[in-house]
């Protein structure tokens, strides 16, 4: 065997020596480079996962936002209802009891009324786009991690509220 060996030309002694570089080569590798790249990707995958996570919640405050949205939008059509038959009620009231007075007085309260009303669900939904674009924008600064400019805030609280009011 140690004939075939020499014939091979394989020392002993080399191939010890370069065994032990090799294993000395694969473990500063292994601990300088090949770990660094594994924990390097863990983390990636933890902020990966944590912006999908994010993301969910923004889905989630956002759907709750539209609800809380709609729900006021209801509201007041339901009081603007309820405004529109006090009106009227008052209004056949009033006939019963007065001619012409009567119908003018009933008629300013039913202009009031709906002005009111309008008023009213304008200045709602005026803060809710307001408040709408807030969380876009407080949320949308948590999932990228950055802080955005005044540029950005106002661009996407611009873009919210046309979203909104397409809706």
């Amino acid at each position: 065997m140690g004939e075939t060996l020499q014939q091979l030309g394989i020392q002993w002694p080399k191939l010890i020596a370069q065994v032990v570089n090799f294993a000395i080569v694969l473990f500063i590798l292994w601990k300088f480079a090949y770990q660094p790249v594994l924990n390097m990707l863990a983390q990636r995958r933890e902020k990966i996962a944590e912006g999908m996570a994010n993301a969910d919640k923004i889905k989630a405050e956002l759907a709750a936002t539209e609800a809380n949205r709609r729900s006021i939008l209801d509201k007041a059509n339901v009081d603007a209802t309820k405004f529109i038959e006090e009106a009227r009620v008052a209004a056949a009231k009033v006939l019963e009891q007065e001619t012409q007075k009567a119908i003018a007085t009933a008629n300013d309260i039913i202009t009031k009324a709906r002005q009111a009303n309008e008023a009213e669900l304008a200045r709602m939904k005026t803060e809710l786009r307001r408040e709408v674009g807030r969380l876009v924008v407080s949320t949308t600064s948590k999932v990228t991690g950055k802080v955005l400019t005044a540029d950005d805030q106002n661009r996407l609280a611009e873009e919210t509220s046309r979203q909104l009011a397409s809706n």
